[in-house]
């Protein structure tokens, strides 16, 4: 069994193109002995984002702090602690901090989305909102 606290668990930057100011820490995964699932924490500053991209894979989100907005292609979801979002393998998303404290959420992803590719939208890294 693993317990460990969360902000024990070193923060990376999220090197992605169309990333800004985003942070993931790995919380379990394989190397913990996780044969199925990897939990990670997702910390986005102010104004900060996800890249804009898909991948084969469905993952499981879960907003820990803060507010924000999760794009389904074009279409901006509100988020806010407590909410839940479901990805479905393939569907173009991004996560954004519109609100002006940090950001958290808790993403979950299969260990069989090892070594798949993600595919960062040829829109990535502009504003969706236009500005």
């Amino acid at each position: 069994m693993k317990v460990a606290r969360a902000e024990s668990i070193e923060a990376q930057a999220v090197d992605m193109q169309g990333a800004k100011d985003c942070t993931v820490r790995w919380l379990v995964g394989e190397v913990d002995g996780a044969p199925t699932f990897a939990m990670r924490q997702f910390d986005v500053a102010p104004g900060g984002h996800t890249p804009r991209h898909s991948h084969p894979y469905e993952h499981e989100i879960y907003v820990l702090e803060g507010d924000g907005v999760a794009y389904e292609g074009d279409k901006a979801r509100p988020l806010t602690k407590g909410d839940v979002i479901f990805v479905e393998p393939d569907e173009v998303h991004q996560f954004e901090n519109t609100g002006d404290a940090v950001m958290k959420f808790l993403c979950l992803i299969p260990n069989s989305a090892a070594g798949k590719q993600v595919t960062v939208a040829p829109e990535c890294g502009i504003d969706p909102r236009g500005e």
